[in-house]
């Protein structure tokens, strides 16, 4: 499966190639979507950029990108999208986390939300979102908490996916960490499917490891605003099209070799 990752934090400040506005994300999704990706991932923005999860904010970005589309869409959960998250607390009584309101109060549902398992509150929230029938995509960051906390949350089994998410931004580490990282979850995913994904100077290497993988990955303006050959990005669309040509051209590969190897054994 390829996500499109359509604009996660960034702004126009980052790029004109960022969707804002619902209608700019309706056309993005319908565009990446044509181009190849089988299912979406956006942060809903304020008219001034900021991501959100009002319902204000949420409902107007999923009804026009849902009438564009016909594959599942997903939100972001993150902490930033609150300008006051909980605080972190070993006690029982901490501060109340305002997403979990924010959720509640949805009146156009996304097919799935991710949850950033490293951030406080991740276990309320996850559950929170089952209970409204929304899908949990578990973000697990590399050089974090989270990969432990999701390993022993009773609600692992229950997630729809597992994001194994690369925050090392060097080609040429990068994908070592994603191995790690996926060393590290392997023995408590319960059997969920992985998605894998790098962000910016890490985006390609990864998202090419996890083709060699056969995992699920993901690309987006979130991901990388560059091609794998270093030049901006004119759109989402551009970037599925590229990842797309890299997954036709690995099978192209594989299908070569295992050509190749039936020719030796059935000659020997």
């Amino acid at each position: 499966m390829l996500q499109v990752c359509l604009n996660g934090p960034r702004t126009a400040a980052d790029s004109g190639a960022v969707p804002m506005s619902p209608a700019a994300l309706a056309e993005a999704a319908r565009r990446a979507v044509a181009a190849g990706a089988e299912d979406v991932h956006v942060h809903p923005k304020t008219p001034c950029g900021r991501d959100s999860l009002s319902p204000r904010v949420v409902g107007p970005a999923l009804e026009a990108i849902k009438a564009a589309v016909d594959v599942p869409v997903g939100v972001t959960t993150g902490a930033w999208t609150e300008p006051d998250p909980p605080a972190p607390s070993d006690g029982p009584h901490s501060s109340p986390d305002p997403r979990l309101e924010r959720i509640r109060s949805w009146t156009v549902l996304p097919d799935h939300a991710s949850v950033n398992w490293h951030e406080e509150g991740a276990e309320a929230l996850a559950a929170t979102l089952l209970e409204r029938g929304i899908g949990v995509e578990a973000g697990l960051w590399s050089g974090t908490p989270g990969p432990g906390r999701f390993l022993r949350s009773p609600l692992a089994p229950r997630v729809l996916r597992v994001l194994a998410e690369v925050t090392d931004t060097d080609a040429g580490s990068a994908p070592g960490t994603a191995r790690a990282l996926l060393a590290e979850v392997a023995g408590g995913a319960h059997g969920r499917p992985v998605l894998l994904h790098g962000w910016d100077g890490g985006a390609w290497p990864v998202l090419r490891l996890a083709v060699e993988l056969g995992l699920n990955t993901r690309i987006g303006i979130e991901d990388s605003l560059l091609l794998p050959d270093g030049r901006p990005a004119a759109d989402n669309a551009q970037l599925i099209a590229a990842a797309r040509a890299f997954v036709r051209s690995s099978g192209m590969a594989s299908r070569r070799a295992l050509e190749r190897s039936s020719g030796k054994t059935s000659e020997s």
